[in-house]
């Protein structure tokens, strides 16, 4: 697949091949539906957890007598009946919500995504984005020659000054091309890749 090459002005400057084996990939809904139900749960912190009755204070008392009293028999007022009393099935911390899913699925649900994003013209290739030091204000008037509304930005190696100056302007992301996932991939719009990332995610996933 040939698409244009620009500079980070959005000025063509030439075409570049998307190699076949990254962006010309069957899709299969179903696999990548699985790929992000299975992220989604292992980004899942479980840290939401409601008292049961043996948790709850109190309740050691029995409320009133077992009979004759005409009500209905209780030994707690700590009961999950009882206003302040213990949560029943409520949530618990030690719920374990991981799921895991063969790295090869997980590759080839990937390469799904991004010709997916190449079919649909959202893949932008640049021949380099160049930045001599942070600045949020350069990164914001740079992003919006190249595009609107949402866009990850896939670094073929780590760049301090790019990522810092991208890390306050909203819809707006930064990853390494090694670090590329099915979940963040579908969270953006628009992918913007440089010719080095392009190499550098068909070194890292094509195998």
């Amino acid at each position: 697949m040939k698409v244009k090459l620009y500079n980070q002005n959005k000025e063509e400057i030439g075409n570049v091949e998307l190699p076949k084996e990254v962006f010309e990939v069957e899709i299969n809904l179903d696999l990548v539906h699985q790929v992000v139900l299975s992220q989604q749960s292992n980004r899942r912190q479980g840290t939401a957890q409601a008292k049961m009755r043996g948790e709850v204070s109190g309740g050691g008392k029995k409320p009133w007598r077992q009979k004759g009293t005409g009500r209905a028999r209780h030994g707690s007022n700590r009961s999950p009946i009882w206003r302040g009393g213990g949560v029943t099935f409520g949530p618990r911390a030690d719920k374990n919500y991981k799921r895991t899913i063969p790295v090869k699925m997980k590759r080839k649900a990937l390469l799904m995504v991004l010709s997916a994003k190449a079919k649909e013209g959202m893949i932008l290739v640049v021949d380099k984005l160049d930045f001599p030091k942070p600045k949020t204000k350069d990164m914001v008037v740079t992003l919006n020659k190249l595009f609107k509304g949402s866009g990850l930005l896939v670094l073929a190696k780590m760049d301090k000054n790019l990522i810092l100056s991208i890390r306050n302007i909203p819809k707006v992301a930064s990853l390494q091309a090694k670090d590329l996932n099915v979940l963040d991939l579908l969270k953006y719009k628009y992918v913007i890749i440089s010719k080095a990332g392009i190499k550098k995610i068909k070194d890292t996933f094509v195998k």
